[in-house]
């Protein structure tokens, strides 16, 4: 079972949680800030900007413009959001972010903020402009569009526009919906634009972005991995002293990574435990073991579950069930073992930056929906540790990279998502040690002919499910009646929404062949090609 999730809320109270976003921050010397407005977007925003190497910070959009300052950012960025600035509860910043005397860059509802404070008039359009765009640019000697054609493709998602220029902005660009599609105060280095350059439906939408970041703000390219090894290193050293740190070690990309990060600074301070609960999947066990104990040489502490999740499991069908089952017997066998780890101070988790972004609570606020899909329960309010998430600063993809920095191999990497309560989610119906040992064969397959296939790394998810139906097959002349295997392969980029992967038919055919001459108890194989929605990516 994958830590990370069980301990998201782990037990602290309001005032600690605060107290802890202090514990490990990562400040560097450049960075852009982002206020976020509750765009589903925003956090695409972050990311375009550290695509172009450097550091990006989302804040509420209501943060004080003090602590902004504070901050000491190169510029600011006002995202979208599904609000109005003229409606009676519309979202408003801190009108004294525009004399912080950094660039600002406005973007759809942040233009049209910025357009409202300083003196604009923003009004519903007579036409919503909503998908694929052409924007002219009405001034090629704009530092936004620099080396960009007169003529660029964007996306726009937006039924209110300028209707009257703030005073001292002129146009930069228009589109055939608006006169004001793009603006500038030359002077204050204040840029707004209608359109959204962060998505990938604006294919010169990242030079738009590096445009602002570097040529306007003057950022370097600092922001890299290896940077951010020594820094992070220096900052568990600082935090941590001569305490000892316990984590939660799944196999899983964060985890893997946080280990190898923390290992690195602390050496034998650090104490994994591993908690086999029988659910993993093919000699996941074993290459745990093999590449933390053996070959990083951490002190690895493996705690051997098996029987006691299948005893608690027994009977069990309902999906929603089996997780509480099993995420309450992960925390007690958990609680047990740090126990046996001895004194330590420190619970280490690999807590990723948008786990730890606040969803804004405006009134449909796609972001605000998706992340309260993630709120899962915490550990018991007498486990005393303090938290280090070296990882809360990155991405996903960052991790990746982080963990390629610091070593770890590539099937530890670039592995595919797994769910926190393992192969328990594509085992329908009870749970038992012999279904799950079909499963876990069967699924074992899948992932070798994808990877010879050269697909694997290349698709988000791919892994087996066993139904709950048997049906009557002829194998060797013989009548069976055995399980149906349904192979899932999704393509995604947040998990959010998914489609089918169109799994070459030779490959599935090889696929096929191999699980029903292979694994007893499955004679029959099928293919889902259900999209996300209106299925999930996982069966329960």
């Amino acid at each position: 079972m994958r830590p990370g999730p069980v301990f998201s809320k782990f037990a602290l109270s309001k005032s600690a949680r605060c107290r802890h976003k202090l514990l490990f921050r990562f400040w560097p010397m450049e960075q852009i800030v982002i206020l976020d407005f509750g765009s589903q977007y925003t956090q695409v925003i972050a990311r375009r900007i550290r695509e172009c190497n450097v550091y990006s910070t989302i804040v509420r959009f209501d943060t004080p413009a003090s602590e902004i300052e504070a901050m000491n950012p190169k510029g600011l960025i006002l995202s979208g959001g599904p609000s109005s600035v003229y409606a009676k509860d519309a979202p408003l910043p801190d009108k004294a972010i525009f004399k912080l005397g950094v660039p600002v860059l406005g973007i759809c509802y942040g233009v049209q903020v910025l357009a409202h404070f300083l003196g604009g008039k923003v009004e519903k359009g007579d036409k919503r402009e909503y998908g694929k765009g052409t924007l002219t640019v009405a001034d090629r000697e704009c530092a936004l569009f620099k080396h960009l054609p007169a003529a660029v493709q964007v996306w726009n998602s937006h039924g209110d526009k300028l209707t009257r220029l703030p005073k001292d902005f002129v146009v930069v660009g228009t589109t055939d919906n608006s006169d004001y599609a793009a603006i500038e105060h030359p002077k204050r280095k204040i840029f707004g634009i209608q359109f959204h350059p962060e998505v990938v439906h604006t294919p010169r939408g990242r030079e738009i972005v590096a445009n602002f970041v570097h040529g306007i703000c003057g950022c370097g390219k600092s922001w890299t991995m290896r940077n951010y090894v020594e820094q992070a290193t220096e900052e568990i050293r600082r935090q941590v002293g001569s305490d000892r740190v316990i984590l939660g070690l799944s196999g899983g990309v964060d985890s893997s990574v946080a280990a190898a990060l923390i290992h690195r600074a602390i050496g034998d301070q650090l104490t994994c435990i591993f908690v086999n609960n029988g659910l993993l999947r093919a000699r996941e066990a074993e290459v745990v073991q093999e590449v933390f104990g053996r070959n990083f040489k951490m002190k690895l502490q493996y705690e051997n579950a098996s029987a006691l999740f299948l005893r608690k499991l027994k009977g069990v069908t309902d999906p929603e069930k089996k997780r509480k089952v099993i995420g309450k017997a992960f925390v007690d066998v958990f609680q047990t073992a740090t126990k046996r780890a001895g004194k330590a101070k420190f619970l280490a988790q690999g807590t990723l930056y948008p786990d730890v972004i606040e969803s804004v609570p405006i009134a449909g606020n796609p972001a605000a929906m998706i992340k309260s899909h993630h709120n899962v329960g915490g550990l018991p309010k007498n486990m005393k540790f303090k938290l280090l998430e070296p990882l809360r600063a990155l991405f996903k993809d960052e991790v990746r990279q982080l963990g390629v920095e610091l070593g770890l191999p590539k099937e530890i990497v670039q592995r595919q998502p797994f769910p926190g309560p393992g192969l328990a989610v594509r085992c329908l119906g009870e749970i038992t040690g012999s279904k799950l040992e079909i499963l876990r064969k069967s699924d074992a397959i899948v992932v070798e002919e994808m990877k010879l296939a050269d697909l694997y790394y290349k698709t988000w998810q791919t892994f087996a499910v066993l139904l709950p139906v048997r049906s009557v097959g002829v194998q060797g002349d013989e009548r069976t009646y055995d399980f149906t295997l349904a192979i899932r392969a999704v393509e995604s980029q947040d998990g959010m929404t998914a489609d089918w992967v169109k799994v070459p038919y030779d490959l599935l055919e090889k696929i096929s062949t191999r699980i029903t001459n292979e694994v007893r108890g499955i004679n029959r194989v099928v293919l889902d090609i259900t999209s996300k929605p209106p299925g999930t990516i996982e069966w329960e």
